[in-house]
């Protein structure tokens, strides 16, 4: 592979942070690959500070590098000042372990972090000299797969991608890259090879699919449906079955350059079934497995010494869920004792327990407290089957204070299905009993330094979720919804901050939109948009001009409300949560009525299990 070191390095001293763009850090795979190798590159597309911290990233490159006869590198998008650099000397996309261009690469994969990375994946092909389009690809072109949350729903990504992965990679990315490897000794052509490719379960192979005329869609039962035999009509995701009892320590990258989660992060556990009715990953993620606290304890203590972190994550969609988690933090505790290293846990359950657990990790270094009621009323949080309730969020507030804890930030949302001004005036009037409760429980002398923070993101509507059907909330009505919020406030020292609507409004347009959005995406691309998820960088007015170019109505795609049951651009995907679970927890979202959490009750039908033939995996009984 050609190397572009002599080229990239004079760029370095005029671009801020070049450490971004150094290979060879600490951990990093420097063995090139061997003759008969496949070569593969994992791309994040977003800067290095985010993609180095990425989970995804680090599993599926050391999965790939543990598999005879397949190398994996890295690459990231370079940030704006080195993009524009490398196009005025015709530096093209470069891996970091090899400095070699992504072109050369039999197989480029890009992951799909979240819907406002769309125009970053165009960005990426192109400063890589790889076609957008799929059909514009020769047999001289990488294959190009993508994966990720954002893939279960494929559609509007579709004409970019050769390939999409559904659902979780260790095992199917290997899977795939080794088929690849096979049928290319033997002479396959492009064609041939994504034929193949189809047959592997948790693949959708966009070209072999063709859209279905409006008026049969209904009976059709999909958007999308194969050309022939050698698609399915319908793509079940995989998930890794072994995930409970493989090493909780994955080998990682400790990079040169501070980036976002700089910690030795460690998987808990995998999967969440409290079902929150808006929320993909406890869909999508399901069923429950947990790691052992054996494993959980020893990976720590490996990566620790291994990477020379002085602090550790332990990550989870709800870390504190975990059946064992006492025990996992007290081990740890008796463990690290006077080491100076810290242990973190991303999520706090919003109850006494989770203040509880909070205490243990934090020792007396009492920073701040996280906790999500996502909605000002109880009806809200039962539409929502959030299952806690306003004296769940008090008592763990005053709980959190009598513990020493000063700083505690909420998390709500806007625009939820049902809500009412009753229920946004309900969110600032939450927080305000919120911070009279930390004055309560705090000492007169200490009151000075308390603070409340309130986050309100906008509703987006995921595929794959109860609230699939439900529109978005017009712009305008969003931010009139988060003035009520704050007009129930009395205290200056409770701060409320928002999501930008008009980000959230692209979010749901990708989220829901078929695959005519693939020109809106690229109409957008080609008007300046990049970098959608940075505030400083997004351009409305590029979205504005790329739908009024290719004539669709964004509001449309994302504000229109469907009758439960409509067959979605997305139906030919399977998170195996049945149809008939979502449309019944939408039901129940309107009647009130709240789901238990299966790990901790009865089962409650979502079909998963059965599907994948995988239950749900506790190391010990619920807490």
């Amino acid at each position: 592979m050609e190397n572009l070191w002599s080229r990239i390095e004079p760029l370095l001293l005029s671009v801020e942070r070049p450490s971004r763009y150094i290979d060879h850090e600490w951990g990093a795979n420097v063995e090139p690959a061997g003759a008969d190798d496949l070569t593969f590159c994992m791309v994040y597309p977003d800067t290095y500070e985010l993609g180095q911290a990425n989970q995804a990233v680090r599993i599926l490159v050391n999965a790939v590098n543990a598999t005879e006869g397949l190398h994996a590198s890295r690459a990231y998008l370079p940030a704006v000042d080195m993009i524009e650099r490398m196009r005025e000397e015709g530096i093209p996309l470069f891996s970091l372990e090899e400095m070699a261009p992504l072109d050369v690469f039999d197989v480029v994969g890009i992951t799909l972090p979240h819907e406002l990375a769309a125009t970053n994946v165009l960005e990426v092909l192109d400063l890589a000299n790889i076609p957008l389009r799929a059909a514009e690809r020769t047999e001289n072109d990488p294959l190009v797969i993508a994966g990720g949350p954002c893939a279960y729903n494929p559609e509007p990504y579709a004409a970019f991608f050769d390939v999409i992965s559904i659902g979780e990679g260790e095992e199917l990315t290997p899977e795939t890259l080794l088929a690849i490897r096979e049928l290319k000794r033997k002479g396959a052509s492009r064609t041939e090879i994504l034929r193949a490719l189809a047959q592997i379960e948790g693949t959708y192979v966009p070209s072999l699919y063709e859209p279905v005329p409006g008026d049969e869609i209904a009976e059709a039962g999909v958007c999308v449906r194969p050309l022939d035999g050698a698609a399915p009509r319908v793509v079940h995701k995989r998930i890794f079955e072994g995930f409970s009892e493989s090493s909780a320590w994955e080998p990682m990258v400790v990079p040169y350059v501070e980036v976002v989660h700089d910690r030795l992060n460690v998987e808990v556990l995998r999967g969440c079934a409290r079902g929150c009715r808006f929320c993909q990953a406890g869909m999508m993620y399901r069923p429950v497995r947990e790691r052992s606290t054996d494993n959980i304890v020893g990976a720590v203590s490996q990566g620790l010494a291994e990477t020379g972190y002085e602090e550790v994550s332990l990550t989870s969609l709800s870390t504190t869920d975990h059946s064992c988690i006492s025990e996992i933090l007290s081990r740890l505790n008796c463990a690290l004792v006077d080491t100076g290293v810290r242990v973190s846990i991303p999520s706090q359950r919003l109850d006494s327990f989770g203040v509880e657990m909070a205490g243990l990790v934090a020792g007396q270094k009492k920073g701040g407290l996280t906790f999500a009621p996502e909605a000002g009323t109880q009806r809200m949080r039962d539409a929502i089957n959030k299952n806690v309730t306003e004296d769940d969020l008090l008592s763990a507030v005053e709980a959190a204070c009598a513990a020493g804890w000063r700083r505690i930030k909420l998390y709500f949302m806007i625009g939820l299905p049902g809500e009412t001004d009753a229920d946004a005036l309900g969110i600032g009037q939450l927080a305000q009993a919120a911070f009279d409760r930390m004055r309560a429980a705090t000492p007169k002398e200490e009151r000075g330094s308390l603070s409340l923070n309130v986050s309100i993101a906008l509703f987006v509507p995921k595929a794959q979720t109860p609230f699939q059907w439900d529109g978005q909330i017009p712009k305008e009505e969003a931010l009139r919804r988060v003035s009520l919020a704050k007009s129930a406030l009395k205290s200056r020292a409770v701060r409320i901050s928002y999501h930008e609507p008009k980000t959230s409004f692209v979010e749901a347009v990708m989220s829901r939109g078929g695959r005519e959005v693939a020109d809106l995406v690229e109409s957008a691309w080609r008007h300046g948009a990049r970098f959608d998820a940075w505030s400083e960088l997004f351009l409305e007015e590029a979205w504005s001009k790329a739908a009024e170019e290719c004539g669709l109505d964004m509001r449309a795609i994302a504000e229109t409300t469907f009758a439960p049951g409509t067959v979605m651009p997305w139906n030919h995907i399977s998170a195996c949560v049945s149809p008939q679970f979502l449309e019944r927890e939408r039901r129940r979202a309107d009647e009130g009525i709240t789901t238990p959490d299966c790990t901790m009750e009865n089962c409650a039908a979502c079909g998963v299990c059965p599907t994948l033939g995988v239950d749900n995996q506790l190391e010990g009984r619920r807490s």
